[in-house]
C-alpha cells in the first residue's frame, strides 16, 4: 500500500529562462537545542515550459509558467547555470512534497541552449554565480522574514527556502514545513529577521526561535561577510 503522504511521480520535460539561482537546504530542529542546516544542492527558478507534467490545473504544456528544478553540485559545477541562461532537460515531479520545496527534483539530460549575456550587479541583491556548497555551509545562515524572501530578496544568491524537519516526538513523529533563510553579508541593508519561529515538541507546547541560533549558525563571520 502507497504511504499517504507519497505521490505518484511522473516524468516531465521542460524548457525555460533561468530567473534565479538559489542553494537547496534541509534544516533539522530539535526543541531550540539544535537546528541543523545541510546543503545538498541548487534550486533553478526557470520561466519557460513544462511537458508531462498531468499534476498541475493547466493544461500542459504550460508556456511561461514559472517553476522550479532541484540540481545536484554535480550538475552546477558541470554546467554552471547563471541567470538568464536558456536551458532544457527531464525532471521528475515530487514524491513527498511535504518535504521538497521545489516543483521538480532527480534533473536529467541538461543542456544549455543559450548563454545568457553579462549579469551587471550593484548588490544588493548578489545575482552573480552561486559559490560552491562548501561556501555556504561554512557562511552559515540566519532567519530571513518571508516578505523579504518573496520580494527583494528573492533574485540573490544568499537567499533559500529550507525544507524543515521538526523533531516533534524524538524518533517517533516529524512535522514537516518551508522556511526562508539568508546566506548573505550581515550588513545587507535589505535583511529582516522576521518573526520568531515556532518550535513544538509533544508535551512541552510551543516554544520560539528568536534568533539566537542564528548567532550561532553564523558565527564564522564578522558584520560585513
Amino acid at each position: 500500500m502507497r504511504n499517504h503522504d507519497e505521490e505518484i511521480q511522473q516524468k516531465i520535460s521542460f524548457e525555460g529562462r533561468i530567473v534565479f539561482v538559489q542553494v537547496r537546504s534541509t534544516v533539522w530542529r530539535y526543541l531550540l537545542d539544535n537546528r541543523t542546516h545541510r546543503e545538498i544542492g541548487y534550486n533553478l527558478f526557470l520561466k519557460g515550459t513544462v511537458e508531462g507534467d498531468n499534476t498541475k490545473d493547466e493544461a500542459s504544456p504550460q508556456e511561461d509558467h514559472g517553476f522550479s528544478v532541484a540540481i545536484s553540485e554535480k550538475q552546477q559545477e558541470k554546467l554552471r547555470f547563471h541567470i538568464g541562461d536558456l536551458i532544457k532537460g527531464t525532471a521528475w515531479t515530487k514524491k513527498y512534497p511535504k518535504w521538497e520545496y521545489a516543483d521538480y527534483y532527480r534533473a536529467g539530460a541538461l543542456k544549455k541552449i543559450q548563454l545568457a549575456d553579462s549579469v551587471p550587479e550593484q548588490p544588493p541583491p548578489w545575482l552573480s554565480e552561486v559559490p560552491d556548497l562548501e561556501t555556504y555551509a561554512w557562511r552559515g545562515a540566519r532567519m530571513l522574514d518571508g516578505r523579504c524572501y518573496k520580494g527583494k530578496c528573492f533574485p540573490c544568491k544568499w537567499a533559500a527556502m529550507a525544507n524543515v524537519t521538526i523533531e516533534y516526538n524524538f524518533g517517533v513523529s516529524q512535522k514537516f514545513r518551508f522556511e526562508s533563510y539568508c546566506y548573505g553579508p550581515k550588513n545587507c541593508k535589505f535583511y529582516r529577521m522576521g518573526k520568531p519561529r515556532s518550535v513544538t515538541y509533544k508535551g512541552m507546547g510551543t516554544l520560539y526561535d528568536e534568533g539566537w541560533l542564528d548567532e550561532i549558525c553564523t558565527e564564522n563571520r564578522g558584520h560585513d561577510e
